[in-house]
């Protein structure tokens, strides 16, 4: 590792994206600690650990959501327009005719997100704004006003400075500024176990459990974003003038986690919304009856959760991956799976295959987004925070930049950090 380390340092355009990053993250953590004014901190703190949505958004900003900074809404508002226009790009036709036209088809849909996120980020941080009213010093439409185009700007900045990262750094700059937020969370988690520990809150007992489960949660989740189903595909001869095309074997990969963190987001912020309204209206019966049986860590809500994180990850999958497409792709360049007749018997089993693939994946999901739940349960230490959705987008990033690295050091005849 060390050795690889040194080589990456030796190639001097890669020693130079770097460096980049690193400063583009520098400038993310100083912006992380400035906060909007007119903000009442100490009452912020209070809502975030009430088991809100907004400790998810805390999560995701790297704890700038819990002291309401510039950049507290994150990169949010980014990822739900890139999910929205995903989804708007199956049922548009001409935004499916864009992602077909390749890099600018691509720009053009790239455009769209960006006014995507404004709107967005201008209407989150607006009732955002109303609904913290109680966290501001003089509510008023004006002070919401200047919440949310202040939220906007710092989302629209880390939105660019993401941009500027994956153009002129090393890996997708959109996550590693996810990936930034939640990991400098760890050393204030550390300090938090070691007073537990300090006040008899917690023994060492419970720190070694808890290490433990984090060890094999961090195995699991790399083993299964790296499993695939691979389908062989054999490609038959082709004459073209003097030329022989084709006649080689390849596979198809069917990732077991092809949906990645989105079912989490999406079951997270379905399940957290109605909670989160009805933390606002403390004496009303039903509102009460709400976060009694679908508060977050009770039972009905653990199971819901777990079965919306199933359903997301079927709808998710089916939409990215298309058998259909994926079929008359192979039929188009001379592909045929051994054994399956070209054309919709080739979608079928592609479809069958994906059907179990993707049980196993979403199965995995849902068990990896109530682990913090499982965790407190087992070691007995409250507040664990870096688990489930954090713990996949972490190890996801790490091991695509790590990638990326890796290219970048085969290309100039190095060694790798993955042997």
């Amino acid at each position: 590792m060390l050795e690889a380390l040194r080589n990456a340092l030796k190639a001097k355009e890669l020693k130079s994206r770097l460096l980049f990053t690193l400063m583009m993250i520098f400038v993310f953590r100083i912006g992380a600690h400035i906060p909007v004014p007119g903000i009442n901190l100490a009452r912020m703190e209070e809502l975030i650990k009430s088991g809100t949505i907004l400790g998810f958004f805390d999560v995701i900003s790297g704890g700038a959501f819990k002291k309401f900074t510039i950049f507290a809404m994150s990169i949010t508002p980014y990822i739900n327009a890139s999910i929205i226009m995903q989804l708007l790009t199956v049922v548009i036709p001409y935004l499916e005719k864009l992602a077909k036209e390749g890099e600018e088809g691509r720009r053009k849909i790239t455009e769209y997100v960006r006014y995507g996120t404004v709107i967005l980020a201008f209407i989150q941080g607006f009732f955002m704004a109303i609904g913290l009213k109680s966290a501001l010093n003089n509510p008023g439409i004006l002070t919401y006003l200047y919440v949310a185009i202040t939220l906007t700007a710092g989302t629209a900045f880390l939105m660019w400075l993401g941009e500027q990262i994956t153009e002129k750094g090393i890996g997708n700059g959109i996550s590693l500024i996810i990936f930034a937020g939640i990991v400098s969370r760890i050393p204030g988690s550390i300090k938090n176990i070691i007073d537990y520990v300090s006040a008899g809150t917690a023994n060492i007992l419970n720190v070694l459990i808890l290490a433990v489960i984090a060890v094999a949660a961090i195995y699991a989740v790399v083993a299964v974003n790296e499993a695939q189903r691979r389908i062989p595909v054999q490609y038959a001869k082709r004459v073209v003038g003097r030329r022989v095309y084709g006649g080689q074997s390849t596979h198809l990969p069917i990732k077991v986690n092809q949906a990645g963190v989105i079912p989490i987001i999406f079951a997270s912020s379905l399940l957290m919304f109605p909670i989160t309204i009805a933390g606002w209206f403390p004496q009303n019966s039903f509102a009460q009856w709400v976060l009694k049986y679908f508060g977050w860590g009770s039972v009905i809500n653990t199971i819901l959760y777990a079965l919306l994180i199933i359903g997301f990850t079927y709808f998710y999958t089916a939409i990215i991956m298309n058998p259909l497409d994926i079929a008359e792709n192979l039929k188009k360049y001379g592909g045929f799976i051994p054994g399956i007749r070209p054309g919709r018997p080739t979608a079928e089993y592609i479809d069958k295959v994906m059907s179990r693939v993707t049980f196993a994946g979403a199965v995995f999901l849902a068990f990896i987004a109530i682990l913090p739940n499982i965790v407190m349960a087992i070691a007995r230490i409250p507040n664990v925070t870096f688990g489930g959705t954090a713990l996949l987008i972490v190890v996801g990033v790490a091991l695509d930049t790590m990638k990326q690295l890796e290219s970048y050091l085969l290309m100039r005849h190095y060694q790798g950090f993955i042997k």
